[in-house]
């Protein structure tokens, strides 16, 4: 392994298994029907998620300290307030624009980012299919 890279410690398979449970559940969540109590209880397991991922970011960090996408952390936090008081103050449209963001931005364009060659999940991934 090259200096620096990252191996699977605990701290990134929790990050790694709510990041993907994130996926799945938003998934679910903008496909299912709205404003229902199983919509409700999902997004609160979605935020739950998603606070974890961004939060748990913090501890893996290279020998060097924080890099840019901890900045997507911090504003990862600050949009799942935002959109969680939007929904409990009805605002539905603030509500669906921060949390549809949230899932495109900070779960499927970071993630597929995770898929590059030379990446850990990467690595496993495409080593998984026999591609590397």
């Amino acid at each position: 392994m090259q200096p620096g890279a990252y191996s699977w410690t605990p701290v990134i398979v929790i990050h790694t298994l709510a990041a993907l449970t994130a996926v799945l559940l938003g998934g679910w969540l903008l496909s299912a029907r709205k404003g229902h109590r199983a919509h409700r209880i999902a997004g609160w397991l979605w935020v739950l998620c998603m606070a974890t991922v961004a939060g748990i970011s913090f501890a893996i960090r290279r020998p060097g300290g924080f890099s840019w996408i901890h900045g997507l952390s911090v504003f990862t936090l600050a949009t799942l307030v935002t959109g969680v008081l939007a929904a409990r103050t009805h605002r539905v449209q603030a509500h669906r624009m921060n949390m549809i963001s949230l899932y495109v931005g900070a779960l499927v364009i970071t993630g597929l980012f995770t898929l590059l060659p030379g990446r850990l999940l990467g690595q496993a991934v495409w080593g998984w299919l026999g591609v590397v």
